[in-house]
C-alpha cells in the first residue's frame, strides 16, 4: 500500500503580515474603491487559507511532479498524478480568482494580496503553478485588448479554470530575438486567420488538465514589415469552439515534442506546430493588425513579475528548509569548547559560518519580498487614485515600470543562489533527494532564462527604464531613497546602516553618469557590458533600503513589547537582517561602481578565436 505524498513546504506567515500591514500599510487602501469589499481580517484569513491549500494540496505534489514529470502519449501531454485534481480543487477554492475582476467572477482583491498568494503557490509547487499562472496572464491579455465578443467568449472560461492559456513567442530560429519570428497568419474571407508556424519552449503548451487551451500567438501577416513592428497577436484555441461555447474538434495545433529538463518537470514545455494540415484558425486579438508586441508586452510584464514571485517562493522555501535542518542537526562542539574533546555536540546553527549563510538567506528572502510587495502596493495605490489624482497615480505606475526588471532578474538570480546556499548549509544530505532543496535549486535555474533572460532585463533597465518618462521615474525613486537616508541617517541603532545606503546611492548615480558619457560618444558596447552589474547594484541598493525601512519599524515596535513576547524576537530578526545586509552586501555597490568606472573592455577586445584553441 503506497503512502500519501509528504508535504515539505513551509512559509512564514508572520513576515507576510508584517510586510503587508506594518511596512507597506495595505490598510490605507482597504475599504476604498476598488477594494471596498476587503479589510485586514479578510486579507489575513485568505492568506491563511491559501497557506493551508499550499501545505495540504500542492505542497505534497511537488516531489511527485519532479519524480514523475510529464510524458507525451499519442500526441497528448500527460501531467503527473494528482495535478488534474489539484487544478479542480484550486478553482473550486477561488484562490486563483483573487485578483480577477468581478465581471468575470473574480474577487477583485488588492494586488498586494494576490502577489503573496502567488508566493505561497509558487513556493509550494512551482511546476504546477505554471499552468494556472499562464492562464491568468493570457486571460488578462484578452480582457485588456480583446473585442467585446472575444472577452465574452474566452475570459470567463479561462479565469474560471475551464480552459487554460499560454503565450507563444519563441521560435526555433529566433530564440530571444522575437522580431525574427516567421509564423504566418493569412486572412480569410470571414475575418479569421489561417495560422502556420512553429513555437518552441511553450510552457503549459499541452496538458490533460483542461478540455481546451487558448494560445496567444505572435505571427506575421501578409505584407507586414520586418522585426517586431510586423507582428500581430492571435487567439488560437487548441480545439475549435462550437456555437454553444464548448470545445469541439482539433484546431490543427499539434504537440510535436516534449522537452526533458533540469527542473520544473511537472510543467510541460513543448514544441507546437500550428497549421500543419492547413486547418489552424485564429482570431486577431482586438481586431487590429501590427499591435502584437504592444499587446504581448502586457502579458510579458505580468509574467516577469510572476517569475520574480516564483523566485521568491522557491528562495523562501529553500531558506526555511535549511533553517529547520540547521536547528535540528547536531554536529561538532561549540567553538568556545574547541579544545575540549568531551564537549557536547551542538546544532549546526550554533556554528558561525552556518549562521552567516542563514542570515544572508533570510535578508535576501525578506528583502525581495518587500521589493515585490512595494511594487504591488504601487499598483494598488494607482488603482485607488485613478480618476481622483491622476498625477500621483502616474507616479505609482512609473515606479512599477522601473522596478519590474529588478524584480524579475534579481529575484530569479537569488532564488538559485539561496537554493544553492541551502544545500551548502545542509551539507551532503542537501545534495540528495531525501530533502527538497536540491529540487528547489534545479527548479530555480530556469527563472533567470525564461520570460526574457536576465541579460535582457539588464539592457531593458539601462536602455529604457532609467530614461522612461524623461528620467522622472528614476528621479522619484532616488528621491524617495534620499529622503529615507536623510531622515534616518542618525538613527541610534541603524544610523551606520543607513549611511551605507547613502554612499551606495552616490556610487550608483556615478555609474549612471558614466553610462551617459559612453552613450554620448557612441560606446554603447561598454554600457551593455556593464548592464548586468548595474542591475545587481540597483537591486541590492533597493533591497538594502527596504530592509532598513523594515528595521526602523521593528526597532520602534520592539520598545513597546514586554520581555518574552514572541514578536520581540521577530523584530530582532528584522533589525539584524538589515544590519547584516547593509554591512556585508551594500558596500559592494561602491566597489562595483569602481569596477564600472575602469571602463575595462577585455570581454569586447578579446578575439573570438582567442577564447579557446579547440
Amino acid at each position: 500500500m503506497s503512502s500519501q505524498p509528504q508535504n515539505r513546504y513551509k512559509a512564514d506567515l508572520r513576515d507576510l503580515h508584517f510586510v503587508l500591514f506594518e511596512q507597506f500599510r495595505l490598510g490605507e487602501v482597504l475599504g476604498k474603491a476598488p477594494y471596498d469589499a476587503w479589510g485586514e481580517e479578510e486579507v489575513k484569513l485568505t492568506l491563511g487559507e491559501v497557506h493551508r491549500f499550499a501545505t495540504e494540496v500542492t505542497g505534497p505534489l511537488n516531489g511527485v511532479g519532479d519524480r514523475e514529470g510529464c510524458r507525451l502519449d499519442n500526441g497528448v501531454v500527460v501531467t503527473p498524478k494528482g495535478f488534474k485534481e489539484a487544478w479542480q480543487r484550486l478553482y473550486e477554492s477561488g484562490f486563483k480568482s483573487l485578483g480577477v475582476s468581478p465581471e468575470f467572477g473574480g474577487q477583485g482583491a488588492p494586488r498586494a494580496l494576490s502577489v503573496l498568494a502567488g508566493e505561497l503557490a509558487a513556493g509550494s509547487n512551482v511546476a504546477f503553478d505554471m499552468y494556472p499562472g499562464l492562464t491568468v496572464g493570457a486571460a488578462e491579455l484578452i480582457e485588456a485588448f480583446g473585442t467585446h465578443e472575444q472577452r465574452d467568449k474566452y475570459c470567463g472560461k479561462m479565469f474560471g479554470g475551464q480552459w487554460a492559456g499560454t503565450m507563444c513567442l519563441t521560435e526555433p530560429q529566433a530564440g530571444s530575438d522575437v522580431g525574427a519570428a516567421t509564423s504566418f497568419a493569412r486572412k480569410n474571407a470571414d475575418g479569421t486567420y489561417s495560422i502556420t508556424g512553429t513555437k518552441l519552449f511553450i510552457s503549459g503548451g499541452d496538458q490533460d488538465i483542461t478540455d481546451n487551451i487558448i494560445h496567444m500567438v505572435l505571427a506575421r501577416t501578409e505584407g507586414a514589415p520586418k522585426g517586431t513592428k510586423g507582428l500581430s497577436l492571435f487567439i488560437v484555441p487548441k480545439r475549435r469552439i462550437l456555437a454553444d461555447g464548448s470545445a469541439g474538434a482539433s484546431n490543427d495545433v499539434k504537440t510535436v515534442s516534449l522537452e526533458h529538463k533540469m527542473g520544473i518537470k511537472g510543467s510541460s514545455t513543448v514544441l507546437l506546430q500550428f497549421g500543419d494540415d492547413g486547418q489552424c484558425i485564429g482570431e486577431l486579438c482586438g481586431g487590429e493588425e501590427l499591435q502584437g508586441i504592444r499587446q504581448m508586452f502586457r502579458m510579458m510584464n505580468y509574467a516577469r513579475i510572476g517569475v520574480g514571485l516564483q523566485g521568491l517562493g522557491i528562495a523562501s522555501a529553500a531558506y526555511l528548509s535549511a533553517l529547520e535542518y540547521a536547528r535540528d542537526r547536531q554536529q561538532g562542539s561549540s567553538a568556545k569548547e574547541w579544545k575540549n574533546p568531551d564537549a557536547p555536540r551542538v546544532a549546526i546553527i550554533e556554528h558561525a559560518n552556518v549562521r552567516r549563510m542563514l542570515l544572508w538567506m533570510k535578508a535576501q528572502v525578506e528583502g525581495i519580498r518587500a521589493l515585490i510587495v512595494k511594487s504591488a502596493i504601487h499598483l494598488d495605490q494607482a488603482a485607488v487614485l485613478a480618476g481622483k489624482d491622476d498625477k500621483t497615480a502616474l507616479y505609482h505606475q512609473g515606479q512599477v515600470e522601473l522596478l519590474t526588471p529588478l524584480i524579475k532578474a534579481y529575484a530569479s538570480d537569488m532564488a538559485f543562489q539561496v537554493s544553492e546556499a541551502a544545500i551548502q548549509v545542509m551539507g551532503g544530505v542537501g545534495y540528495t533527494q531525501d530533502y527538497p532543496v536540491e529540487q528547489h535549486c534545479r527548479d530555480a535555474k530556469i527563472f533567470s532564462i525564461y520570460e526574457g533572460t536576465n541579460g535582457i532585463q539588464a539592457l531593458d533597465l539601462v536602455a529604457r527604464k532609467l530614461g522612461q518618462a524623461g528620467g522622472a521615474n528614476t528621479q522619484r525613486f532616488l528621491g524617495d531613497l534620499a529622503k529615507f537616508v536623510a531622515e534616518h541617517g542618525s538613527h541610534p541603532v541603524l544610523g551606520p546602516s543607513v549611511q551605507n545606503l547613502g554612499k551606495a546611492q552616490e556610487a550608483l548615480g556615478g555609474s549612471v553618469m558614466q553610462f551617459l558619457q559612453w552613450a554620448q560618444v557612441g560606446e554603447i558596447d561598454r554600457v551593455q557590458l556593464q548592464a548586468n552589474r548595474f542591475l545587481t547594484m540597483m537591486s541590492e541598493l533597493t533591497v538594502g533600503w527596504l530592509l532598513c525601512d523594515a528595521a526602523v519599524i521593528a526597532v520602534d515596535k520592539q520598545k513597546a513589547l514586554p520581555e518574552g513576547d514572541p514578536d520581540r524576537l521577530f523584530y530582532e530578526g528584522k533589525k539584524q537582517a538589515a544590519i547584516f545586509f547593509a554591512s556585508q552586501v551594500v558596500p559592494g555597490i561602491v566597489g562595483a561602481a569602481k569596477m564600472i568606472a575602469t571602463g575595462d573592455r577585455s570581454a569586447i577586445d578579446i578575439p573570438t578565436a582567442a577564447f579557446a584553441t579547440v
